[in-house]
């Protein structure tokens, strides 16, 4: 059985992530930081529908308490799936945006990114197999007003997801990230009416977590591993 781990697990497009992955028989590690009573929920759904998950709690920002907690998990044995999904955002024009609305936004995706996926890589490397996803925004893509810390954090994941497929692409491991747009439920999806989200999004709707999960499951399915180094928007047309 093939173990995955789902960074911010516990949200609505984590959980929804973890739930499909272990449909498909994967093992999953549901990560949670400041909310463990929701990864353990979502564990104790998935097992009650006979999948196999277990929650995993550590701040992915602190690099120490990273480490220690993705050590602890590899002892079980490798760990074959990563989904990055851990992510915040926190909003202002530019001009009036403090210090630590930056920080904490980029900190959260991309320390976040390489205090979790660097312990998993020689282990991966060992197996020659492995899928890293990085779940990212349109507004990595194309911006969004008052969200210049947010963008630029999706946009940097951008780069480091091709540079480490370039990597890892001789050793059976594909690295990709999927930039979500209007997803109902999560984040602007459950701000935004229906009417100004007809009016940003050409298919006139907000995706559904369903269809980012159904991405990921054939992203890390057997199916996927000529595609690697790859953006791939799930936006309905608004890039």
């Amino acid at each position: 059985m093939k173990r995955a781990l789902v960074t911010g697990g516990s949200g609505a497009l984590g959980s929804c992530i973890a739930r499909r992955l272990a449909a498909d028989g994967l093992m999953v590690y549901v990560h949670a930081n400041g909310h463990p009573q929701r990864a353990e929920a979502v564990c104790a759904d998935i097992r009650a529908g006979g999948g196999d998950a277990e929650p995993a709690v550590f701040d992915v920002c602190d690099g120490d308490a990273a480490r220690s907690a993705l050590v602890a998990l590899l002892e079980q044995g490798p760990i074959q799936v990563l989904v990055n999904n851990a992510g915040i955002h926190d909003d202002a024009p530019m001009a009036g945006m403090k210090p630590d609305q930056w920080n904490r936004v980029v900190d959260v995706a991309l320390r976040g990114f390489y205090n979790v996926t660097q312990p998993l890589l020689l282990p991966m490397i060992r197996e020659r197999w492995g899928r890293i996803i990085s779940i990212s925004s349109v507004s990595g893509v194309i911006g969004n007003r008052g969200q210049a810390n947010y963008a630029a954090a999706k946009a940097g994941l951008h780069g480091a997801t091709k540079a480490l497929a370039l990597e890892l692409a001789s050793r059976g491991i594909t690295v990709n990230a999927i930039a979500p747009g209007i997803i109902g439920d999560t984040g602007a999806g459950a701000v935004f009416d229906a009417e100004t989200i007809r009016r940003l999004v050409p298919m006139g709707r907000a995706g559904r977590p369903e269809e980012i999960a159904d991405l990921a499951a054939w992203l890390v399915s057997g199916k996927s591993g000529y595609l690697s180094g790859q953006i791939i928007g799930v936006n309905g047309a608004m890039a």
